[in-house]
Parts: C-alpha cells; sequence; structure tokens
C-alpha cells in the first residue's frame, strides 16, 4: 500500500470525483454533456466518446490536488491513455490525484427491499490488474430501498466480506451501501444501516482500512461515530440523484463528510462548451463541492 497515497485520503482537504460511468449509465452521462444516442453507433464509440469527456476534465486546468483528493474510473478507462499517459499514471504523475476503480458488475434484482452486488466475475485478476496499473483502492456499490433488517444486514455483510478481500490486495475498500434517496423509509434504513456497518467495523483487524461511501443521511451528523472509528480512512457522500444545488447544501450540514459526486459535479459541462467556459464551468462545480466538503 503506498504510504504517502494513504495520506493524502486520511488528512488533506479536498473531496473524491467519480468518473466511473459504466455500460448501463454511460448514455445518460452523454445525453447530459449534449451527446444523443443517434451520435454513436454501438458500445466501443460510446465508451471513446466517454473518455473523451473524462479525458477532458481530467487534463483541464481547474482538476487538480488542491481540491480533489481522488478520482473513480471504469475500467475500461483505466485501460486507456490520456494525452499519451496510462490514466491512473497520469492522474498521479501530473496532478497528484489518487485512482480508484470501480469494480462491481451492477446489482441483483430486488429482494428484502434491496439489491445486492451481482457476484463479481474473475475479481481476483481484476485486483492484480489494478495493482499493475497503480490503483490505490477500488469501489463496490449496492443499493437499499426498504428500511428491510435481514436486507440491510445481507448488503453490508457482502460489502465487507469484499472489503476483506480487495483489502488483501493491498488496496483499499470503498464500501458503498447506498440508500435510495427516494426511500419512504430513508431515515429507518439509515438507523439499520449504521448498526450493520458498526457491527462489521468491530469484527474487522485493527490494520484494516476501508473507507465508506453513504448518502448524505436524513438527521444531520448522522454517521459521525462513524468517521472516527479508527477503521475508517474517510466517510465519504454520494450525490445520489440529488443536484449539485441541493447535494453540497446538504452536505455542508454533516461536518466530516466529503463528497463523492458524480452527477452532480459533471451536471453543467457540454460538449459544445469552448475551452474556457468548459474550464469555467468545472471550476465553479468543484469550487461548490469543494466548500462544502471542507465547511
Amino acid at each position: 500500500m503506498d504510504q504517502e497515497k494513504l495520506k493524502i485520503m486520511s488528512i488533506n482537504k479536498g473531496f473524491i470525483a467519480a468518473l466511473d460511468q459504466s455500460e448501463g449509465s454511460t448514455p445518460k452521462a452523454l445525453k447530459s454533456y449534449g451527446i444523443e444516442e443517434t451520435d454513436y453507433r454501438n458500445e466501443k464509440e460510446m465508451f471513446d466518446l466517454v473518455h473523451a469527456m473524462r479525458s477532458r476534465i481530467i487534463q483541464s486546468p481547474m482538476f487538480t490536488s488542491e481540491q480533489i483528493l481522488g478520482t473513480i474510473l471504469y475500467e475500461g478507462t483505466m485501460e486507456r491513455k490520456i494525452n499519451g499517459i496510462l490514466a491512473v499514471d497520469y492522474l498521479w504523475n501530473q496532478k497528484g490525484i489518487v485512482s480508484f476503480l470501480k469494480v462491481d458488475q451492477g446489482l441483483d434484482s430486488e429482494k428484502d427491499g434491496v439489491q445486492l452486488l451481482k457476484p463479481i466475475i474473475d475479481l481476483n485478476s481484476t485486483l492484480l490488474k489494478a495493482s499493475k496499473y497503480h490503483i490505490f483502492g477500488t469501489k463496490e456499490r449496492s443499493l437499499i430501498k426498504l428500511a428491510n433488517p435481514v436486507g440491510i444486514k445481507k448488503i453490508v455483510e457482502q460489502q465487507f466480506e469484499l472489503a476483506k478481500q480487495i483489502f488483501s490486495y493491498g488496496l483499499i475498500p470503498i464500501i458503498e451501501p447506498e440508500v435510495d434517496i427516494n426511500s419512504p423509509e430513508k431515515e429507518s434504513a439509515e438507523i439499520i444501516l449504521k448498526q450493520e456497518i458498526g457491527y462489521q467495523l468491530s469484527k474487522l483487524d485493527s490494520h484494516i482500512k476501508v473507507i465508506l461511501k453513504l448518502s448524505i443521511p436524513t438527521t444531520d451528523n448522522f454517521y459521525e461515530n462513524l468517521i472516527n472509528h479508527p477503521n475508517v480512512i474517510r466517510i465519504v457522500a454520494l450525490s445520489g440523484g440529488y443536484s449539485q444545488e441541493e447535494a453540497t447544501k446538504l452536505l455542508k450540514r454533516n461536518h466530516g463528510l466529503i463528497a463523492s459526486f458524480s452527477r452532480a459535479l459533471v451536471e453543467e459541462l457540454n460538449i459544445k462548451q469552448s475551452s474556457e467556459e468548459f474550464d469555467k464551468t468545472l471550476k465553479k462545480s468543484i469550487e461548490h463541492i469543494y466548500d462544502a466538503s471542507i465547511t
């Protein structure tokens, strides 16, 4: 494990930029950026376009380690180059930004009010590849829709079992049991979730470190005791469908949480913007999210 990167993620001010849209979410991300589905003919062209979008964001002079600690990448991005340099090496050597890799392969059908992770095919091979590409950590997202104790317990158990496997490869896992912000039982689900996370953390060996990625809680500062847990490097908040304005407003009320936003980071960027317009828009987004992350 890279101790310099661990120090950055542990104590530096800033947030994580989530640029890990996958097959299912890429068309929506491209449409938001001004590219319609009729503008590409197949999956290869789609991923070429989204890589160009991500590269433009990462290469922007506004995208720096002064405000951004880490970036979550899709596997295809990890294997591609930015300005002739492998993406992870570009981020670290040119920007000083740590890279995480999305390793989950989607969600199972809903059962017991939750969607567990699908079995991750060839996870060990992916983790070996991640280490080879100088990835620092991973991210794996599951989804909670209802306050069902059985389902939430299963989600947290699955996430922590994966986390231990991932950590054994020298990688830091981002554990992401997202609570649907539109759930009619969001607050009750968060109460159960915090209990289950606390229980799993209490069983971890002291040397195992994790990052928790959680929905912004209904009750302000609800996860404060988890932030201070010795096994937890950081708790990062996902935007979960909130607009940037709403997400940053809510995040400011939760001291110690930092952002790990995707849609809320890129929502006003457009392919037709000039370099000056693009950088100005990105700067505004980054400053808003950074400010909310350090309040």
